[in-house]
């Protein structure tokens, strides 16, 4: 039976869930303004140094189904506090590491806390709001995931440079102890499932899978796309996903309900969710670099003009939960994709003369159109399964968020090198103006390849049919 608390607030449930959600997707961010510190005050390369925001994103991403179905068969508040607890703890073994070996490895148990909370918040907000209030309240959490990304970099800059690498750390001692209590105090209890058995052997098969396909994903432009290392890693994660598909098929309570992705909303919503963030991350990765090696803007302006996106997509992103409960979802769902896919267009024909306000504009774009689309996908995606399902399709939809992320970056980088390198392969010493147009030319791919997986997103989303209501 839920609190009654809960009852009467489920604006309650929503605050908490978004401190759990902020802080899992802010440490995902920002980590990577302290790495320079990091690799001086252990004494090691940058290669080593990355693996303290690889390790967090390799766990939290093989992990997040996992939890999902956790939190539907023993509880969503009760694997929700616990990530609480555990990424407390794991932050202060991370700011007190004193070598690099610990703190990849108190990372990796962060990451641990981190998926426990990201699988369980949809799932709490699911059940905490009526299918009227509920796209509203997606599209606030959506908000959160979106600032906990962007505000990274910032925040950890000011963190670093005032207090030192560990601050960024024990930062999160204070927001964790709060939301632990309150969540603890808060939060419905929900249903206990004793009737099922937990499927560690996929489990196991799907985390090994992940984590290995992620893994080629990152270090894959280093290690060359077509080396020993890749393809074996290739290989065995595909191997892992059969043999995780051929379980599925064969047990009595499956970790993943392959049934789920019959369901047209929840299969759509999926992979327009997967392609919105792989144009997005093509977006992220590159324009930093625009900005400082073509336009030559300094770390305080580019900050300023990343900061349009994230703005106008809190502002953009509840007002869209709140139309998309009296409109039809896949009118915003595909106008939101349809505008992400104009402004990637329109950024990709920037040249070292732009002015800018022109990217300023284009990045509010990007945020209204993703912000439009945010919202009543992912309602779109929860309110399509029963109400049991309800922690795993949270689960997997921020399964594909992460995939999207880093599948998005891994392309955008290729693509945006190989263009470059096979610009330049025709001069021996290439100067000023021509690593210049070596540049946009690499960067122009790499935007209209975005703009192209943000068109099939929304073809995707246009496809979709309207969710029936969670049993």
């Amino acid at each position: 039976m839920q609190q009654p608390a809960t009852l009467k607030s489920p604006w309650l449930v929503l605050a908490i869930t978004s401190i759990g959600t902020f802080m899992a997707t802010l440490d995902s961010s920002i980590v990577s303004v302290a790495l320079p510190s990091i690799t001086t005050c252990f004494h090691i390369d940058l290669p080593m140094a990355q693996w303290v925001v690889s390790a967090y994103f390799l766990v939290i991403s093989s992990l997040l189904p996992i939890f999902g179905r956790a939190g539907d068969m023993y509880g969503h508040r009760l694997v929700y506090t616990t990530g609480f607890v555990v990424f407390t703890i794991s932050s202060i073994g991370c700011g007190v590491s004193h070598s690099i070996g610990w703190l990849i490895g108190a990372r990796a148990i962060q990451a641990v806390g981190a998926a426990m909370l990201m699988a369980n918040a949809p799932g709490l907000v699911a059940r905490a709001f009526p299918p009227t209030l509920r796209a509203r309240a997606m599209g606030i959490i959506g908000t959160v995931v979106a600032l906990g990304s962007m505000t990274g970099p910032s925040l950890g800059g000011i963190l670093v440079g005032t207090f030192g690498w560990e601050a960024i750390f024990f930062v999160n001692i204070p927001i964790g102890l709060i939301g632990f209590i309150l969540g603890r105090i808060i939060l419905p209890a929900g249903e206990k499932r004793h009737d099922e058995t937990f499927d560690f052997a996929g489990g196991g098969l799907f985390a090994f899978s992940v984590c290995t396909l992620l893994l080629v994903l990152i270090h894959g432009a280093d290690w060359g796309w077509t080396s020993i290392t890749v393809i074996t890693g290739l290989i065995s994660s595909l191997t892992a996903m059969i043999c995780f598909l051929f379980v599925e098929h064969h047990i009595d309570h499956p970790m993943i309900d392959l049934t789920l992705f019959r369901i047209r909303p929840f299969l759509t919503g999926n992979l327009s969710g997967l392609f919105s963030f792989m144009a997005t991350f093509g977006n992220t990765i590159l324009l930093p670099f625009y900005l400082s090696t073509i336009l030559q803007l300094g770390p305080t302006q580019i900050g300023l003009l990343l900061t349009p996106f994230p703005l106008v997509m809190a502002v953009t992103a509840p007002l869209s939960g709140y139309l998309s409960e009296k409109i039809n979802q896949v009118i915003l769902t595909t106008g939101g994709l349809t505008i992400m896919a104009s402004g990637l267009v329109f950024l990709s024909t920037l040249g070292p003369s732009a002015e800018i306000w022109q990217v300023a504009i284009t990045q509010a774009m990007l945020g209204f159109g993703n912000g439009l689309f945010q919202a009543p996908n992912n309602n779109s995606v929860i309110s399509s399964v029963a109400k049991s399902k309800i922690g795993i399709a949270g689960s997997i939809n921020a399964l594909m968020r992460n995939i999207g992320m880093v599948s998005g970056t891994a392309v955008a980088v290729t693509i945006f090198e190989n263009r470059r390198r096979y610009f330049l392969s025709d001069f021996a010493q290439p100067d000023l103006i021509q690593n210049t147009a070596a540049f946009l030319s690499g960067y122009q791919g790499a935007l209209l390849t975005a703009a192209f997986f943000a068109m099939l997103g929304a073809i995707i989303s246009f496809n979709r049919k309207p969710p029936h209501p969670a049993k």
